[in-house]
């Protein structure tokens, strides 16, 4: 076929353009079906907490995401600066993915035990008291804003369903540990747990 058919008959491109991209996607797609280290958990992956679970959900709802990203892709400059290149076993029970791919704040897939707690309150507080050329915005209602717990245990069942390993005392007990504490206390829980199961972070 000459090359000039093809180009003359968009329809018949499209057709060829179609094919070749199925068949490239098929063959980066497929074989991940069978691999166990794509859908099996890092080992020593816990599940969330049920705190570290609603401080996922105030990461969610305060647009988090739109500014960090959650993987580390297996570059030297990124492994020099972030830690181990993020793998798919850390994100197994995370539903939705967080991993993003705008960086304008860091990248928060190593996060966890990096900085201490009371960092991380003074930094989502008001970021330029801890980074003064921080272009995040403040989240000061964060603090006052408490949890009630009352769709924790629901959350848990839904993730359980998605295959998420908790036990029956975790959803029972969900919504007693989160109550009255704060939304700031949750999205603090929730970014210290972030990369602690992998190893040799740095």
């Amino acid at each position: 076929m000459k090359h000039e058919i093809l180009e003359k008959n968009i329809g018949l491109m499209a057709l060829v353009m179609i094919l070749a991209v199925s068949i490239g996607g098929l063959t980066q797609i497929v074989p991940l079906f069978f691999q166990d280290v794509t859908n099996e958990p890092v080992e020593g992956l816990k599940p969330y907490t049920a705190l570290q679970l609603e401080g996922r959900d105030i990461y969610i709802k305060e647009g988090c995401v739109g500014c960090h990203s959650q993987m580390i892709r297996p570059f030297r400059a990124e492994t020099e600066r972030y830690g181990h290149y993020s793998v798919a076993g850390e994100s197994v029970w995370d539903h939705p993915f967080l991993w993003g791919s705008k960086r304008t704040g860091p990248d928060l897939a190593r996060v966890g035990g990096r900085y201490s707690d009371e960092w991380h309150r003074a930094h989502l507080y008001n970021p330029r008291n801890v980074v003064p050329e921080s272009k995040m915005p403040s989240y000061p209602w964060l603090v006052e804003n408490k949890l009630d717990g009352q769709d924790t245990a629901r959350k848990m069942s839904a993730l359980r369903m998605l295959g998420v390993p908790y036990s029956d005392a975790d959803i029972a007990g969900a919504g007693e540990a989160v109550k009255g504490k704060s939304e700031m206390d949750a999205l603090v829980a929730y970014l210290q747990v972030l990369g602690t199961a992998v190893k040799n972070r740095r």
